[in-house]
């Protein structure tokens, strides 16, 4: 499986303390998964970091600034001789270990468009029978976007082909309420591709997109019994380093000054434990009993928005594959076959519906945050 990391901030925060710095970091869970504790836990295929100068600068050119390579990213000298000297307020990266698509730049995360920028964990099932329908559905502008022959690129041009009937892909600000819509139509568009084909398999559809101002963000898998690839969520005003290697999220006020979504925690500190200070010395999430302090795992069939101002929204999906439940009791064997394994001792939001919404994410539906419910053994 794949790995990505959004980060959004008020300031300008430095790549490495993101990329390269902490011992957690998604550059060293590429080679040194904490909770995906599988012989498929290594990402080797490639890795992207794309990230937008400030958005109120004139001379700023559209679009993001993206470096790719194929190499294994822990061994790339470039990449963090960039991470040392670019700061930006917006941040997508994403390690790769390849599901479909050959090993080249063109299959490498995350693809850009204009001002949008693009990256997906997951995969999606029995492609070679859906791109056929996902291709017959593009216009011929989104048809010749993907340059790769990756299921998750392919997404992006079915959601650049949603997003057109609503806005302009080629704007530099796009409503975030516009993307999310777009998002969720794409989700329920391959989702119903998935079904019509037979598929066996559920796809795992963590796709993430930005205009460089907003996030939309999603947690969804095509089953109504099995967890999505894992993602969570951390909030506060300071991302900030205490010991060499050593990071944590401290909250001055209640504003979310700094926001990061990613597919494993960047930081292990607990409540009630007294960490090491040398990195090497902490004990695998799975074999300790506290809950993260800094971070909240996101349930599956979710989508979350990060506003211009911060503001972080959290919706449930709403179809057929939605729990109606306040705890969650899905299995997580597909998604441990699929190359992860996700650790329960993290927060858990439950959903609380409100107002009678049907479909796909309606307006009327919200998702608030209630602690870390018990989940049943399985």
């Amino acid at each position: 499986m794949c790995r990505l990391l959004v980060v959004k901030s008020e300031q300008p925060i430095q790549l490495s303390q993101l990329l390269t710095a902490p011992a957690h970091s998604i550059i060293n869970q590429a080679s040194d998964s904490r909770l995906r504790l599988d012989a498929g836990s290594i990402n080797a295929d490639g890795f992207g970091v794309a990230w937008y100068g400030q958005h109120d600068d004139a001379s700023t050119p559209l679009g993001p600034c993206i470096f790719r390579s194929i190499t294994p990213a822990w061994s790339n000298s470039n990449l963090h001789r960039i991470a040392e000297r670019v700061k930006s307020p917006l941040v997508f990266a994403h390690v790769r270990a390849s599901t479909t698509g050959a090993l080249s730049e063109e299959n490498t995360h995350p693809w850009s468009y204009y001002n949008l920028v693009w990256m997906h964990n997951g995969c999606i099932s029995e492609f070679r029978k859906i791109i056929r329908h996902l291709q017959a559905d593009l216009s011929d502008e989104y048809f010749g976007v993907p340059q790769g022959n990756t299921d998750s690129e392919w997404a992006f041009a079915c959601f650049l082909e949603r997003l057109s009937k609503i806005a302009d892909p080629k704007a530099r600000m796009i409503p975030h309420q516009l993307l999310r819509q777009a998002m969720l139509e794409t989700v329920e568009l391959i989702s119903s591709y998935t079904q019509k084909i037979g598929a066996t398999d559920p796809s795992l559809m963590n796709f993430c997109v930005s205009d460089g101002l907003s996030v939309v963000s999603t947690r969804y898998i095509t089953s109504a019994t099995e967890e999505a690839a894992s993602l969570f969520f951390s909030t506060g005003s300071m991302f900030e380093e205490y010991e060499p290697g050593m990071f944590r999220m401290t909250k001055a006020d209640k504003r979310e000054r700094i926001i990061l979504i990613a597919s494993e925690p960047l930081t292990f500190e607990r409540a009630g434990q007294s960490l090491p200070k040398n990195p090497n010395q902490r004990k695998s999430p799975t074999h300790s009993s506290g809950r993260f302090l800094d971070w909240v795992e996101i349930p599956s069939q979710s989508l979350i928005v990060i506003t211009p101002r911060n503001n972080l929204l959290k919706y449930p999906i709403v179809d057929h594959f939605f729990q109606h439940h306040a705890v969650s009791v899905r299995s997580d064997h597909f998604a441990s076959r699929k190359g992860y394994k996700w650790n329960r001792t993290v927060p858990t939001m439950t959903t609380t519906m409100t107002g009678t919404g049907t479909g796909l994410g309606t307006s009327s539906d919200t998702m608030q945050q209630q602690g870390a419910p018990t989940v049943p053994p399985l």
